[in-house]
């Protein structure tokens, strides 16, 4: 118990170190640019503790439950010797924790609402749920395939930046040919994968399986596999919003 609260209480700190600078910065516009009082004070400094609280209870859960469940699966699959099943499981880690993604549900169903109101789609609530369901499952068997080939990466050695610049390259060409109302919620959909839980069990797997294949450097090998989950729904969406 003891334990625990000592974990605690220095999450707690450094979570307060990280938001305080936010916290000076909203206060120093509004009060000394703006000129104006910070509206209702009490419910944003009550908003503000629950915030300091829920990133300390985050971010406590991700050392001691995400990263280790990540990397034990990682190095378990390794020892297994089965690349098949090792790469079955990156995609369905990387579908599932994506379709589950808060901020992907939440630009879905947003991008689903616009979609609607400029008659892109039908106005109706069925037309507006298919819509934002299709959006999310495209995003998230983009990010599944992305996480299979950074795992391949990983297993084969292959350099990053390689796939990296080929992976841009593919989404310049396709937003010549997008139309222009899908190309900002596909750009979008690329950064709302990235956010609180796809990235610490991605993260995770990559340098959990870089320190159990001989010859790959954790620092080099394991890290890349976040990159590959924000690019892949860039091209995915906008063919998605093509074959719309």
């Amino acid at each position: 118990m003891k334990k625990l609260l000592l974990h605690l209480g220095s999450s707690l700190v450094d979570s307060i170190k990280d938001l305080t600078p936010i916290i000076v910065i909203i206060a120093f516009f509004q009060l000394a640019v703006l000129r104006q009082p910070i509206p209702d004070l009490a419910d944003m400094l009550v908003g503000t503790m629950l915030v300091v609280l829920g990133l300390t209870l985050f971010v406590y859960g991700l050392k001691t439950g995400l990263f280790p469940i990540g990397e034990t699966m990682a190095h378990g699959f390794a020892r297994k010797g089965s690349i098949t099943w090792l790469l079955l499981f990156a995609f369905a880690l990387g579908f599932g924790t994506t379709v589950a993604e808060p901020a992907l549900i939440a630009v879905a169903d947003e991008a689903a609402k616009i979609a609607a109101a400029g008659n892109m789609i039908e106005n109706t609530q069925v037309a507006i749920t298919d819509y934002a369901d299709g959006l999310r499952l495209t995003v998230a068997l983009s990010v599944g395939l992305a996480i299979m080939i950074g795992v391949m990466r990983i297993i084969k050695g292959w350099p990053i930046h390689f796939l990296i610049m080929g992976g841009y390259a593919g989404v310049v060409i396709m937003t010549g040919f997008a139309p222009p109302e899908i190309i900002g919620i596909a750009y979008d959909s690329g950064g709302v994968t990235t956010s609180t839980i796809t990235v610490p069990l991605v993260t995770a797997l990559g340098v959990g399986l870089s320190t159990s294949v001989h010859g790959r450097n954790p620092l080099t090998d394991g890290f890349g596999l976040v990159a590959f989950a924000s690019l892949t729904p860039m091209i995915f969406v906008m063919g998605y919003g093509m074959l719309l």
